[in-house]
């Protein structure tokens, strides 16, 4: 994989340089579920490019109804698998909107993630999917030894997707998440659990960016000297070492993991090391997510800020 090179203007959708995911996005909002199909068929033995591709896939189709007559048309590991996507993805928007049909939609999509588990019992996807549930249900299992805060949370529904597949990238994020401050954690208990996973993980692993993540999410514009935090030790040892072991590896990739190369990006920026977030970058290509930067203001504003100060052009204004 070698990224597309920045021509001006960025590419935000998030199936970035996958370009057979990008034709079936289109197949899916002129209502053909084929293109999907043959993705996720063709993804069965790559973890990661099947969970991606079957969540942005659910991206397009969850306002229609897709899913739903695929499944019944076609039921099989696939169509159970976008259908599950589906039906999380409505349940946790209907919960964050304060939908009075959220309770119901929720039942009704553990059930879809039971039903995709069943017809792939190999594949951690569906279970991953089902922890996106999590923040809604607040299990509460006690916590392993090792973690300083000793949060309870989901913990035996993650050690399932662990032992279906020990690194699983999806799994830890979801399962970190769980822990935000903005889902009704604490931010210590989130630190602390992204240090857990990430120190688990090898060193050439994305795992490790785990920490830089839930700094941004406890990221708080009010407190003292806020944007100095990634320029403390700790912070800048974490974003230097990713940048050492992981990024050599981003060019063997499939397709251009956009959202960890912007965490990577955004901390090494932060931490003041211009020279490695400008070979980030170089490596994102024209790709772009809204997420580090979103969390700071207007993602695309602070993107140009980040690739200024690393002396990249960005795009011209309208």
């Amino acid at each position: 994989m070698t990224a597309g090179l920045f021509e001006g203007q960025y590419v935000w959708h998030p199936a970035a340089d996958d370009l057979r995911l990008a034709r079936a996005c289109v197949d899916i909002r002129a209502g053909r579920y084929f293109g999907a199909r043959e993705i996720l068929q063709e993804a069965r033995g790559d973890h990661g490019v099947r969970a991606h591709r079957s969540l942005v896939l659910a991206s397009e189709a969850a306002d229609s109804d897709l899913a739903e007559r695929w499944l019944a048309e076609e039921p099989g590991r696939e169509a159970a698998l976008l259908w599950a996507r589906v039906a999380v993805l409505r349940a946790v928007r209907a919960a964050d909107g304060g939908d009075s049909r959220a309770e119901a939609l929720g039942r009704i999509a553990v059930a879809a993630c039971d039903r995709a588990a069943e017809a792939a019992p190999d594949d951690p996807t569906p279970w991953s999917a089902k922890l996106t549930l999590a923040r809604l249900q607040q299990p509460r299992d006690p916590a392993p030894q090792g973690l300083l805060t000793a949060p309870p949370g989901p913990w035996r529904l993650f050690s399932h997707i662990l032992r279906l597949d020990p690194w699983n990238r999806e799994g830890h994020h979801r399962f970190l998440s769980f822990f935000f401050p903005r889902h009704g954690g604490e931010a210590n208990a989130s630190w602390d659990v992204a240090a857990f996973l990430s120190q688990r993980a090898p060193a050439s692993s994305p795992l490790r960016l785990l920490p830089l993540v839930a700094l941004v999410d406890g990221y708080n514009a009010d407190s003292l000297l806020a944007e100095r935090t990634w320029e403390q030790p700790q912070w800048k040892a974490t974003a230097l070492s990713v940048y050492r072991n992981w990024l050599p590896h981003v060019a063997g990739y499939r397709f251009t993991p956009v959202l960890d190369l912007a965490y990577l990006a955004h901390a090494l920026h932060m931490a003041q090391c211009a020279f490695e977030a400008r070979a980030v970058f170089t490596a994102m290509g024209p790709y772009a997510s809204r997420m580090p930067w979103s969390a700071f203001g207007d993602p695309e504003e602070q993107l140009n800020k980040a690739r200024r100060a690393c002396g990249l052009p960005v795009p011209d204004a309208p």
